[in-house]
């Protein structure tokens, strides 16, 4: 018996513009921002158990009122003319809006099992993908772009697309609270937005070439840690070192542990981890910052070593790459290194993490309550990836998405994490 298929039909779409007037200017993005591989649409959706016959009104309505303290995503990314500023796109606040859609699935959340993987609706059904007739910018200078989609459950889904060089993934969240904070009726947003990117440093560091991308058939693995399991962790981290530790350090070191054991690599092989911190704290930015400010925090070691170390000890190394990533950012904004520290390797022995957890796309709410589930639509085929987030409602804890073994690994890689789980 096949896969069931369900339509999903477009009701209406279109640019949803700024509620009042904003400034006409073009603004400068940050260094950070202007990085070649933050050029593009992240997308991402946001599950929610009722609301559906008054979200897609109340969404469009707040969205427009929070577009004029945000006015800057109702714009566009350009390439400046002058020839000095060659190179350093920035965005033109041209008040075009975002691009909204109302779309309806013929079907209830529980019929396509929460959207969990894999999806048993296309992503292209739940995020726009307007042609040019509709939407003339393209997507790599588009800003951002939402639908909302309801199931006949009364539930929906909101669909977002959300270009990385205008904002890291806590700014992208600030500015969906402000949505949320004016579909509940507040005046303004409880942030307020500031723009201050020239706060973030511009060293004359230039970046290096885009990495090779190697193909990777990846299986995607879904993995869910209670709360009880991880303080479990933290305690005995507690115990071992007489510091704490973050739930994020606890899963990354068990995940690097259990997939390096996967891999059964030489012992003298280099493997690599690599996730981005945020520098907020570092440059003191107002906590209405919305652009992109994160650096990137990466340790390597043996196989043999990491293999050998226990849990506690590589959680030792996780903390102690953190450690020296402040000093690394401020070496980074002094240009007392040319090195690029964005430049990344992608090979099968790297792993990526993300972490989803922290950023507030859980705590967001139009007025029918938080989201059941927040996080990335899709993983990456090409990068060996893993993506930490809130479990969703009405389990407690994390999950992690992990697409970062082949099918020959995933096996071994998947009884290693859940070995000790109760």
């Amino acid at each position: 018996m096949g896969t069931p298929s369900f339509k999903v039909t477009r009701i209406s779409e279109g640019p949803v513009k700024p509620a009042g007037e904003t400034p006409d200017h073009t603004l400068p993005l940050a260094w950070v921002d202007r990085y070649p591989t933050h050029r593009g649409l992240v997308e991402s959706m946001h599950i929610f158990r009722s609301g559906a016959d008054a979200a897609p009104g109340v969404i469009r309505e707040a969205l427009g009122k929070a577009l004029t303290y945000f006015y800057p995503l109702s714009g566009r990314i350009v390439e400046q003319p002058e020839p000095e500023k060659k190179g350093c796109p920035a965005i033109r606040c041209t008040a075009d809006g975002v691009y909204f859609a109302e779309a309806e699935a013929e079907c209830s959340l529980e019929d396509v099992k929460f959207l969990e993987r894999p999806l048993l609706l296309p992503k292209e059904d739940l995020v726009p993908y307007p042609g040019e007739d509709r939407w003339g910018v393209e997507p790599h200078n588009t800003i951002m772009m939402m639908q909302i989609t309801k199931f006949t459950c009364g539930g929906f889904v909101m669909g977002l697309r959300f270009n990385h060089a205008s904002a890291d993934g806590m700014g992208a969240a600030q500015f969906v609270k402000a949505v949320g904070d004016m579909a509940r009726g507040l005046p303004e947003p409880t942030v307020k937005p500031v723009w201050d990117r020239e706060k973030f440093p511009n060293p004359s560091i230039k970046p290096g070439p885009l990495p090779e991308l190697p193909v990777l058939a990846l299986d995607y693995i879904v993995l869910d840690f209670p709360t009880g399991y991880i303080d479990g962790l933290k305690t005995e981290y507690k115990a071992h070192s007489g510091k704490f530790c973050s739930g994020f350090d606890v899963l990354t070191a068990k995940l690097w542990q259990c997939r390096t054991r996967a891999l059964n690599l030489e012992p003298d092989a280099t493997v690599k981890l690599c996730f981005f911190a945020s520098v907020r704290h570092l440059l003191k930015l107002d906590a209405g910052y919305y652009g992109n400010s994160i650096f990137p925090v990466k340790m390597s070691g043996t196989s043999k070593q990491v293999l050998e170390s226990s849990v506690m000890e590589v959680i030792d190394m996780i903390r102690e790459a953190k450690q020296r990533m402040a000093v690394e950012f401020f070496q980074f904004a002094r240009e007392e290194t040319q090195q690029d520290p964005f430049q990344m390797t992608f090979n099968y022995e790297s792993v990526y993490v993300s972490d989803w957890s922290k950023l507030g796309f859980s705590e967001v709410d139009y007025g029918f309550g938080p989201p059941m589930f927040a996080g990335p639509l899709v993983n990456n085929d090409f990068i060996a990836s893993v993506v930490i987030l809130k479990a969703p409602l009405p389990l407690d804890g994390t999950r992690i998405l992990a697409s970062c073994v082949t099918k020959d690994h995933s096996q071994e890689f998947e009884r290693g994490m859940k070995e000790d789980l109760p």
